[in-house]
Formats: structure tokens, sequence, C-alpha cells
């Protein structure tokens, strides 16, 4: 009488098979959990500028009673009106102002945090230390706390209205978080490229320029960016240093926009705001590569 083997590698396949096709099932119910929960997450980060471009397109009698999203019919007045600038200046003015500001900051900071940098971490010299560990307790004093002292400073020297307080300070190494950041990413780099320089006769100056300043780009890039981002939504110094409003950048003049009459025009506010952050926008999409490559580089280690 013949009897039948169960083939055991056969029900081992098969379990195993159903295994993997739970495991397979379980980790696309998974991914598809995760991007629901990061598409919610963007939503919810994007609300504020979806909510800014709409409003900005309201009439004026629903931007503050009206509780829906879309306007009833699109009001393209805001958008002329903005365009047409306050107190006689014109947005390109504005924004042109606001462009030199920025630039120029970029430059400042670039410069002499990264010279300031280079030698907290490559130069030998007395008292490195205290006065690097100085430099860093200057991130935790408030802005307010010098605001005073440098005015009066700034006042004497007759730079007042000028652009010259917004400006002048980022040539001297004044953004601790800079200095910190790229003395973090210098001191990563091998420090045998140095010697090998210095063997070749190479000085100081000349190794920061054409053997560490290269190696540093992601880091300046990151500076520049933070910088421009930071100096072009500046409100509170530009408010204290310019009076003319020739000077005004595209923050000062969505203040005066609203005093200009004793009813706040929203709307044509709204539109300005939009037309505002239409350059950080672009801006921040032009280097959002350098950006990230920048904190995945430099990050915060030593």
């Amino acid at each position: 009488m013949a009897t039948t083997v169960p083939d055991v590698k056969s029900a081992a396949g098969l379990k195993n098979s159903s295994g993997l096709k739970n495991n397979s099932g379980r980790t696309r119910t998974a991914a598809i959990a995760k991007h629901l929960g990061l598409v919610a997450v963007l939503l919810v980060l994007l609300y504020p500028l979806v909510w800014l471009l709409a409003t900005s397109l309201k009439p004026a009698n629903e931007v503050l009673t009206s509780l829906k999203l879309l306007p009833s019919h699109i009001e393209w007045s805001n958008y002329t009106t903005a365009l047409d600038g306050i107190s006689g200046v014109s947005i390109s003015r504005l924004l042109l102002n606001s462009l030199l500001i920025s630039v120029g900051s970029v430059i400042g900071n670039v410069v002499s945090c990264s010279l300031a940098a280079y030698a907290f971490a490559r130069l030998r010299f007395r008292m490195r230390g205290p006065m690097f560990g100085f430099m860093i307790a200057t991130m935790m004093l408030p802005h307010h706390a010098v605001l005073i002292p440098q005015y009066i400073i700034f006042n004497k020297l007759g730079m007042v209205d000028t652009y010259w307080p917004l400006i002048l300070p980022k040539f001297l190494a004044t953004e601790a978080f800079f200095v910190f950041l790229i003395v973090q990413f210098m001191r990563g780099l091998p420090r045998e490229l140095d010697e090998a320089a210095r063997i070749d006769g190479c000085g100081p100056f000349r190794i920061f320029w054409s053997v560490v300043l290269p190696l540093t780009r992601p880091a300046l890039i990151t500076t520049a960016i933070f910088t421009f981002i930071w100096s072009w939504n500046d409100f509170f110094t530009q408010l204290i240093y310019l009076f003319d409003p020739e000077k005004f950048t595209i923050t000062l003049a969505l203040r005066n926009f609203v005093d200009q009459s004793s009813t706040s025009a929203y709307g044509p506010m709204f539109a300005m705001s939009v037309i505002s952050i239409v350059p950080i926008v672009l801006f921040f999409f032009a280097f959002q590569r350098y950006l990230v490559e920048g904190m995945a580089t430099s990050g915060l280690k030593g």
C-alpha cells in the first residue's frame, strides 16, 4: 500500500511566501500612512501662504468679515494699488532698496565671518579659547540691549537715515552664529592641507584663500542664504534708522501702506505682502540644493 509523504519544502515555501506578502502589505500600508501624514503637515505649513494669496485678491469688505478662504470675486485692483507704491515711491524702488541692503549684508557676512572663523579654527594665538567663548556668549545677548548704544554711535558718525547702520556691522563679523557655523565646518578639514601648502611657501592668507575657502563653500552658501532672508525680512532695525521714504524697503512700505490713510487698506497691503515674498521664494528655490548640502555637510559638528 503506497503512502503519501507531504512535501515539506513546498509547505515551507508557501509559508515564507505568505509571510513575505504580509510584510509587503504592512510595508506598503506604512508607506501610504507616512506619505499621507507628510501631505497633511505640508498642507498645514502652506495654509498661511495660500491664505495670504487668497486674501490679497479679496474685496475690501471681505478681508475681515468673510470666513471663506476664497474670495467671492477677484479684486485685481489690490495689486494695481500695491504696484503704485507708497508716498510717491514706486514698488520697484522699494524692492531695489531691499535688494541693496540684503546683497550688502550677504557680502559683509560672508567675508568677515569667514575670516574670523579661519582665525578661530586654523590659527594658533593667545586667548583664542576665551575669545571664541566670548563670541559665542554674544549669541545670548538680546539685540535690544545694544540697540541704543549702537544708535548713539551711528548718530554721532552721521550715518542715521542711511544704509550704513544696516550694512556696516555685517563687515565686522557681528553675527556669531555664522562664525560658529563656519568654524565647525573648517575644523572638519584635514590639517595636512595647511601643512602641505605651508611647505610650498604659502602664508596664512594664501592658505585661507587658496585652500580653506574653496573647501568651505557649502558653509559659505548657507551663510549667504540665511543672511539674505533675514536681511530682506528685517523690519525693526530698518524702522529705527531709516526716515526718508525714498530709502524705505519693502518691509517698511507695508507699515506705511496701512498708516497712510485713516482706514487701513488691507487688500492692497496683502497684495504688497505677496509681492514682497516673491524674491525670497525665488531665492530659496534657486539655492535650495546648496542650503541642504551646507546644513548636511557642515552640520553643527566639531
